[in-house]
């Protein structure tokens, strides 16, 4: 199912700055934000999905009035995780190869 996921959201790429940028945009359509989890022991709530200069999905994460940028490969989903979570999923899966 990943593969097939994968597939969806790199099928028009050519190379991998555009295929990352195929699975932003399915993050951004597809990901239920905003959600809840915790980071490093902290909850978080995940406000939004961003694109980095260098090509790397993040999430933007805000406590309190902090905001915090994270690898969104680095992200923990929490119990039960947000609709559309298995885009984070099928990018991890893409970056185990890709990167």
């Amino acid at each position: 199912d990943l593969e097939r996921l994968v597939e969806e959201a790199t099928v028009d790429a050519n190379g991998e700055s555009e295929q990352v940028c195929g699975f932003y945009t399915m993050l951004e359509d597809e990901l239920e934000l905003p959600f809840n989890t915790a980071v490093l022991g902290a909850d978080v709530t995940v406000e939004r999905v961003d694109l980095t200069d260098d090509d790397h999905i993040v999430v933007v994460c805000r406590r309190g009035q902090k905001r915090q940028r994270l690898p969104i490969l680095d992200l923990p989903l929490p119990e039960p995780p947000p609709q559309g979570w298995e885009w984070i999923e099928a990018y991890r899966h893409w970056a185990k190869w890709a990167r």
